[in-house]
């Protein structure tokens, strides 16, 4: 497998907003991102609002040297866990060793059909079935024979997720974790604890799992515009793990959240007017943007990674997700991964 040059031992950084119109924009997009020196270009799963992200990954193959490129995430719900693993497999072998599989649970995905997001259990069910067909092994299924996948390929299979059940169990199984926890060094730091706890449940050495973490990231330096979309932020995690709130002494002091999301779609992050949804929590603290973002101006952000860094963690991957997504720059978008690139990665 590839393993891409990284700015400083152990670190790398990715981006999960790569131009999805067309295969032809989207292998574009992660071509100019390896020029910048990005060292993972993901997009979302999901097939209501994102073109087949196996059609554009292939492209993106072809037209690419050295980028990982992958999922960000998929999820068991939509797509059967064979399906995935046919459709990782034909696609790595483009360019063998350059695939990731980020998988969920199928939060905004599945919602927008009206479906659940997978049990722990099931979700971990798939992700050792997935494993096992793209390591050409076979999977004892409700039929004659187990079942085998003929054009077998190993792609590693990387959990994003957020609470404390399926940290565990991606540590149990997975080839990494992208958590989802904030900023924290408290939720950074337990997160990471769930994650080596599997691993040792299941006989593993707790550093072959790989850590990356995800962060939400305002790159604005107007303090209410930040403080706005933060709260926003902030409150997506609540939404789905209010335990995030819990471990750092933080009260959710306003109305219930079942109720105040009734005013968002689908939810608190992913609202199209990231401003109007932080409103809706207006009540939270700057100590709640503070624990949940990075924000700010590049150099602001750029100190707040290295006092993550600082933490000791074995945090190898940093997706700084932008909030909210830039339009596509051929329709005059804000150019967040060129500016990104050129003032954060060489601090590192």
């Amino acid at each position: 497998m590839n393993n891409p040059k990284t700015i400083q031992d152990g670190l790398a950084f990715g981006l999960n907003r790569l131009d999805h119109r067309s295969p032809l924009r989207f292998a574009a997009d992660a071509a100019r991102l390896e020029g910048l020196g990005w060292h993972y270009g993901f997009l979302a799963s999901s097939p209501l609002l994102v073109q087949d992200p196996y059609v554009l990954l292939a492209q993106a193959l072809r037209e690419t040297r050295s980028i990982m490129l992958g999922t960000l995430i998929e999820n068991p719900v939509m797509r059967h866990p064979a399906v995935i693993a046919g459709s990782v497999a034909t696609i790595d072998r483009l360019d063998p060793g350059r695939m990731i599989l980020g998988m969920g649970v199928g939060d905004t995905a599945v919602r927008l059909m009206g479906k659940r997001p997978a049990t722990v259990a099931a979700f971990e069910e798939a992700i050792v079935t997935i494993k096992s067909l793209t390591a050409s092994e076979q999977v004892a299924v409700d039929a004659a024979r187990p079942a085998v996948l003929r054009h077998a390929s190993p792609v590693p299979v990387w959990v994003a997720t957020q609470g404390p059940r399926t940290l565990r169990m991606a540590g149990r199984v997975a080839d990494g974790v992208f958590i989802r926890v904030g900023a924290h060094e408290t939720n950074l730091r337990l997160a990471i604890e769930h994650v080596h706890a599997g691993a040792r449940e299941a006989g593993r050495d707790p550093s072959e799992v790989r850590i990356g973490c995800v962060f939400h990231t305002i790159a604005d330096s107007d303090p209410e515009r930040v403080g706005r979309i933060g709260r926003a932020a902030a409150a997506g995690y609540y939404e789905y793990s209010p335990v995030l709130f819990e471990n750092i002494g933080m009260p959710w002091t306003g109305e219930d959240s079942a109720v105040l999301k009734q005013q968002v779609w689908p939810d608190f992050h992913h609202d199209p007017d990231l401003e109007a949804a932080g409103d809706v929590v207006s009540f939270l603290p700057d100590e709640a943007v503070d624990a949940f973002t990075l924000h700010g101006s590049f150099e602001e952000i750029t100190e707040q990674i290295k006092t993550i860094l600082g933490y000791g963690l074995p945090i190898e991957i940093v997706i700084p997700h932008p909030m909210p997504t830039p339009p596509p720059i051929s329709e005059g978008g804000y150019d967040y991964a060129r500016r990104f690139a050129e003032a954060v990665f060489p601090a590192f």
